[in-house]
C-alpha cells in the first residue's frame, strides 16, 4: 500500500508540474488560455503576473512530493513521510477550496484534489499498520 500512496502522490506531482508550465511558462499561450477560460491574449496578459506567482506554487508543491517520496524510499520514513503528507495534503486542499468556491471548475478541482488525497490516505493507512 505504500506503493500505491506514493505513486498517487508522483502523479498529483507531475500534474502540478505541468500546472506550473501552463501557468509560469506558458500563460497566454492558446493551450493554458483554453485550460483555464481565458478568452484572449490581452485578458491572459493581464493577469499573467498572479499565474506566474501560483505556477511557483504548485512546482514547489510538487518538488516537496518528489523530495519526499526520495527521502522515504531511500533514506528516512519519518522525514520522507512528512514531505509527502505537507506537499500532497495541500495540494488536496487546494483542489477542495477551488471545488467548493467554484463548482463549476469541479473537473480540474477533481484531477487536483483526487490523486494527492488517495497519495495520502493509502501512504497513511500503510504506515499505520
Amino acid at each position: 500500500m505504500t506503493a500505491a500512496g506514493l505513486v498517487f502522490a508522483g502523479i498529483a506531482a507531475l500534474i502540478h508540474v505541468y500546472i506550473f508550465y501552463l501557468e509560469s511558462l506558458a500563460w497566454t499561450g492558446a493551450k493554458a488560455r483554453s485550460t483555464f477560460g481565458i478568452a484572449t491574449e490581452e485578458e491572459a496578459e493581464k493577469t499573467k503576473p498572479l499565474a506566474f506567482n501560483q505556477g511557483f506554487y504548485n512546482l514547489f508543491l510538487a518538488i516537496m512530493v518528489l523530495s519526499g517520496i526520495v527521502v522515504l524510499l531511500f533514506a528516512s520514513t519519518p522525514v520522507g513521510a512528512t514531505l509527502v503528507f505537507a506537499g500532497a495534503g495541500s495540494m488536496a486542499a487546494a483542489g477542495s477550496v477551488l471545488l467548493f468556491s467554484s463548482p463549476d471548475k469541479a473537473s480540474a478541482a477533481l484531477k487536483q484534489l483526487v490523486p494527492p488525497l488517495l497519495g495520502v490516505v493509502l501512504l497513511a493507512v500503510a504506515l499505520a499498520f
